[in-house]
């Protein structure tokens, strides 16, 4: 096949793939595989230039946007929960928990495998549903939950409340869903969780309403003067929400390790699909003074089911240099079906792994779903291994660079230790560009890669040097590369810690780069500060701090940071600044009803910046409630308590 012809049909290919995955949410192909035809096509794009299409997947950055759902900031953080793929690591959390708590009780609770929701109700009515999304932002889908039978419009104590649970699609109505698929010509949906995810993102709430979706609540997410886990779920049954019954206490590791055993044994019977278990500490005292770290709870864990397995030969293995240095090994595969999707790539994670599993070319692998989305392997049939077999060469030098590989005591990676080394730099500008960082929109990998090759790039600051000239010498970008310039010069205006999380640091990922600098406001005085300043901030470890410490006490990171500000990239954090009167400073004000003028979130910015702690309930300890329409009870509790009330106008003046 001719070199443009594979290009047009990889472009067709991905961009279908990313459709099924981020619009239909019913991916046909494994992740690796995406990954494997975007890297062949890079390198098409890099050899052959004047053949980038501007439909390319390279050309833009992440997948469809629905545009009809309004996005949704989440009034406290929805936090993912750590995975245990095995008993030894529920041990390990159990000892964790130890150490603050003397003799903590558990409770254990089903993992249902839907979609994440947040339900909000003020004065009893249901005013917002949410999808999680990152856990700062989802989609606005009310009027689809609207749809879903078991969720109460209205409840039976006219009060406000946040909560948190699962939407997903019985067994009995997935069945009944692909049958009428089938009849009407149409692909079935793989499983019910995608079923489910693609119903909440249907725009016809007729066709929501249609397909039988059911919930489980498990969380509250607002002030509560209940006492533990199992009292929450006694509570949100009174309010006419539907909690599985399938629970237990637990005091012990035997306990927990049984309702686990006893799960795994009904799990087919069950009329949903259940991926786990997950084990709380019961108390809510002991919850808070566990706490979390940046991305989970430190008083829960999900036991995940061992995964599907299946079998295959290695045909072959690439070795790819990531931005750390991190030299990674992945395995070409004979393809093969798991999880209900086809697989050719797995990882083989580093040179320890494959010498412990004495993993060689044309052997024959059982492969599983590393919590259920990255192949790997898991052991290799010796009693399949083809004559005349030979260990796998690892390689010595930077396939990159050709300097010579490190494989550090400490550390299982192998490592290039070369910081000029080409892949290291272009990955991380790819990085610094990428929807999560500066998102320059247009400023793709392939773009990236091109410019680099010319010698026009070779860090993040010389991004902000780039001329439009620069930009029209790569072929298939001329047209745009005015708007390009213009996505440039507008990421000098984002918030400081979409910067910090562009920088790559190591264990710093964005929710990480989000704490640090609404603690410490300024990118340049986070880099000056010591491991044990960092690691006082809650939910920052000592192993981060001490990253972020190694990482700024090198000249590169000094001059980079110093190149930056003179590029004119903001170095500030613009969340939650407070500005220079600090009019609201030391009070704590609760926001109810509906404003006329602001979201949610831009009133609670609006607030955060004048110095105000923004709450979620009315205690004695409120200063200020300020009152939307139809107000209920927080307004009525703060008229009997005497705090002054302010309306939309009063906030607007700040």
């Amino acid at each position: 096949m001719k070199p443009v012809e594979e290009i047009k049909n990889l472009v067709e290919l991905l961009n279908r793939y990313a459709r099924e995955y981020y619009t239909e949410d019913n991916p046909s192909v494994e992740d690796a595989e995406y990954d494997r035809l975007y890297a062949r096509l890079e390198h098409l794009e890099r050899e052959f230039p004047e053949w980038v299409r501007a439909d390319s997947p390279t050309q833009r950055t992440g997948g469809v946007v629905l545009d009809s759902f309004e996005k949704y900031t989440h009034a406290s953080n929805l936090y993912s929960l750590q995975d245990a793929f095995s008993l030894e690591e529920v041990a390990e959390f159990d000892a964790r928990v130890r150490k603050v708590i003397e003799a903590p009780e558990y409770i254990c609770e089903l993992k249902i495998d839907g979609l994440s929701l947040s339900l909000v109700y003020e004065a009893g009515r249901l005013v917002v549903a949410a999808t999680r999304g990152d856990g700062t932002i989802g989609e606005n889908i009310t009027e689809q939950v609207r749809q879903i039978r078991d969720v109460p419009q209205t409840l039976p104590e006219a009060i406000d409340i946040t909560l948190r649970g699962e939407a997903y699609l019985p067994r009995k109505s997935f069945d009944k869903l692909n049958a009428e698929r089938e009849s009407e010509g149409l692909s079935a949906f793989a499983n019910p969780r995608n079923a489910a995810a693609g119903t909440l993102r249907q725009l016809d709430t007729n066709v929501v309403k249609k397909r039988g979706l059911a919930t489980w609540l498990y969380q509250m997410a607002s002030e509560t003067v209940l006492g533990t886990q199992e009292e929450v779920l006694e509570h949100f049954e009174t309010l006419g929400f539907q909690v599985n019954k399938e629970r237990v206490f637990a005091n012990s590791l035997a306990e927990v390790y049984a309702f686990i055993e006893k799960v795994t044994a009904m799990r087919e019977k069950l009329p949903y699909d259940i991926d786990g278990v997950v084990i709380k500490v019961n108390s809510l005292a002991q919850q808070a003074e566990l706490g979390f770290t940046v991305k989970f709870p430190r008083w829960a864990i999900a036991y995940k089911f061992p995964p599907d397995l299946a079998e295959t030969e290695i045909l072959s293995v690439d070795w790819t240099v990531g931005r750390t240095g991190v030299v990674t090994p992945t395995a070409n595969m004979a393809p093969v079906t798991l999880a209900q999707t086809t697989v050719a790539r797995a990882t083989l994670h580093n040179v320890d792994y494959i010498k412990e599993k004495d993993i060689r070319v044309g052997d024959v692998v059982v492969i599983y779903k590393a919590g259920d989305i990255i192949p790997a392997v898991q052991r290799v049939l010796p009693e399949k291994r083809p004559a005349g077999s030979t260990p796998l060469d690892i390689p010595e030098l930077c396939p990159e660079c050709d300097s010579t590989l490190v494989h550090l005591d400490e550390e299982v990676a192998l490592r290039c230790m070369n910081p000029l080394c080409p892949a290291q730099l272009r990955e991380k500008v790819i990085h610094f560009a990428s929807r999560d960082a500066m998102n320059i929109v247009g400023l793709g990998p392939a773009v990236i890669s091109s410019l680099f090759d010319k010698g026009l790039l070779a860090d993040a600051a010389s991004l902000y040097k780039l001329t439009e000239a620069d930009l029209k010498s790569v072929d298939g970008i001329v047209s745009s590369a005015p708007k390009l310039l213009v996505a440039i010069e507008a990421s000098k205006a984002n918030s400081a810690e979409k910067v910090l999380f562009g920088l790559g640091i190591r264990h710093v990922g964005a929710k990480a780069a989000r704490v640090l600098l609404s603690e410490f406001h300024e990118l340049p005085r986070l880099s000056q500060l010591t491991e044990t300043e960092i690691s006082e901030v809650a939910g920052i470890g000592d192993v981060l701090a001490q990253s972020v410490v190694d990482y700024f006490a090198t000249e590169g990171a000094q001059k980079l940071v110093s190149e930056l500000i003179d590029a004119g990239v903001n170095l500030t954090y613009l969340g939650a600044v407070v500005s220079a009167d600090g009019k609201l400073s030391g009070k704590t004000v609760v926001l109810t009803g509906t404003l006329a003028q602001l979201t949610r979130a831009e009133a609670k910015e609006i607030l955060q910046k004048a110095g105000a702690n923004v709450t979620s309930s009315v205690s004695r300890k409120t200063d200020i409630v300020i009152a939307g329409a139809e107000a209920g009870s927080k307004l009525a509790k703060a008229q009997e308590l005497g705090i002054k009330i302010w309306d939309e106008e009063e906030l607007l003046k700040l």
